[in-house]
């Protein structure tokens, strides 16, 4: 409970965290000023809320998973990490994870932190409209891995390989496991991506 409280300022602090500047000829807006230094603010305070809850609070609903491309018995920087936030619970009866080599049936929404237009984070992708209707809504297949280099980026692969069907998470990716340095179609470069994440099947 405390992280989310935590959570909750950090993201509404955020807008003061930007200095947004404007242009001083048109007054024009610049959406994501200091995006890196945001972006690697929010999470490095989140990673250190989560490593807190971690250790003292053993019913907490955190917690943090290297990235699979990376050896887990090696320590690794704040940036080898996704975040998770477990929202709801797979059934007791399931075991299983995904592999590498798998397919995925899913559920997601994908969304940016806060900035001067977006006070929730801009909503760069999902796989169903609001309001979410799981006996209409009809999940996503991926490979979660993929040899033709057209895989899923680290940190969403990570979280797909921890999860049991029926598991629901919210998953924080740093930019170093999502698209790094290099602007994608409506994702500015050094963004945090934010995903919410059922897990229908996978096979």
């Amino acid at each position: 409970m405390k992280v989310f409280r935590f959570l909750s300022y950090l993201i509404a602090a955020l807008p003061l965290m930007a200095a947004v500047s404007c242009s001083e000829d048109d007054g024009e807006v610049v959406e994501y000023e200091n995006w890196q230094a945001v972006n690697e603010s929010f999470f490095n305070h989140l990673s250190d809320s989560v490593v807190r809850a971690m250790a003292n609070d053993p019913d907490t609903r955190w917690t943090r998973i290297k990235t699979w491309s990376k050896n887990d018995t090696i320590p690794g920087a704040v940036d080898d990490y996704i975040l998770v936030n477990k929202l709801a619970d797979a059934p007791a009866t399931e075991i299983d994870t995904p592999n590498y080599t798998d397919s995925v049936s899913v559920h997601y929404r994908g969304r940016l932190l806060p900035s001067y237009s977006y006070p929730q984070g801009f909503y760069f992708d999902s796989s169903y409209s609001l309001p979410f209707y799981p006996d209409i809504a009809v999940p996503t297949k991926f490979l979660v891995g993929n040899s033709t280099g057209d895989s899923l980026i680290d940190g969403f692969a990570t979280a797909l390989q921890h999860m049991k069907r029926g598991d629901h998470w919210m998953v924080y990716i740093p930019y170093k496991l999502g698209y790094g340095a290099k602007e994608q179609t409506n994702i500015p470069a050094y963004s945090t991506l934010i995903f919410e994440i059922r897990m229908v099947d996978f096979w």
